[in-house]
């Protein structure tokens, strides 16, 4: 990964340029099994806890890759620290998937970075991660996302405020946090744009979270997004296997005889990493 031209002091590029200084480098190769999750916002496990209605898909989805050999990224926002000020209590009420991640930890099978929603977490985990390709393709570069949306990375602590003492209690009677990139449109079209230009900039993929709009395009452009577990109806992450690219998500459906499963679907891909 190469800077192609001086940005302006405060550019977003500039902080996704500084988030990238100090990345995680790994290996990606044909041998390689990636899966990149984003924005959990797992909660305390009250009437606020988004990550809930889709618990029971991510757990499914969590022991599938956990059972095929896949390491698993998360890139960031995991934790709800915004609305709830305690970790231990988001631990204590989602202990299974600690559990599981305490088994890919013995494995060395788990990446995690942080987000603008679990900031306070900057200690513990790391800002960005880099797949260094072996086989002569472009690397993929991953991150948050934050990096890219101001009042979310360089004024997050007040962005932190109106969430925890504003939008907290009007989200109870369906008002939307209008700073959010997840909830304005307008916000994430601007947030989109900043993260394609550094991919032609750089010449090579960009993985994000924060919009939770998944995105896989198979048109030649290098920004993808995981998407995020609390959609309405599924959670949606990116696979890399076989040195390809696979937009997934992950749902309830029914069997001929009405009986519920959960489902894995493929919703873009494979696309080749080039």
């Amino acid at each position: 990964m190469e800077n192609k031209k001086r940005y302006p002091p405060f550019s977003c590029q500039m902080r996704i340029d500084k988030a990238l200084s100090e990345a995680v480098h790994l290996p990606l190769n044909s041998c390689s099994r990636y899966i990149i999750i984003s924005d959990c916002h797992r909660g305390e496990g009250g009437a606020n806890d988004n990550f809930l209605r889709n618990q029971h898909l991510y757990m499914a989805a969590l022991n599938y890759y956990i059972a095929h050999g896949f390491t698993y990224f998360e890139l960031g926002d995991g934790e709800e620290l915004w609305e709830n000020r305690h970790l231990s209590r988001i631990e204590e009420s989602h202990q299974d998937v600690y559990c599981r991640f305490e088994t890919l930890q013995k494995q060395c099978r788990i990446y995690r970075i942080y987000g603008n929603h679990n900031m306070e977490m900057k200690g513990m985990l790391g800002e960005a991660m880099i797949l260094d390709n072996c086989e002569g393709g472009r690397d993929i570069c991953m991150i948050h996302g934050h990096q890219a949306d101001f009042f979310n990375s360089v004024c997050w602590k007040l962005s932190r405020f109106l969430v925890r003492y504003f939008w907290k209690p009007l989200e109870r009677f369906g008002v939307s946090d209008p700073t959010s990139a997840a909830r304005n449109y307008k916000k994430t079209l601007k947030y989109e744009k900043c993260l394609d230009n550094w991919t032609k900039e750089h010449d090579c993929y960009l993985a994000a979270g924060h919009s939770h709009r998944p995105r896989l395009p198979a048109d030649g452009s290098l920004y993808l997004n995981a998407g995020s577990c609390v959609h309405p109806y599924g959670i949606t992450g990116i696979e890399i296997t076989d040195m390809q690219l696979t937009l997934v998500k992950w749902k309830m459906a029914t069997r001929p005889d009405l009986s519920l499963f959960v489902a894995r679907e493929v919703l873009i891909g494979p696309v080749g990493i080039t």
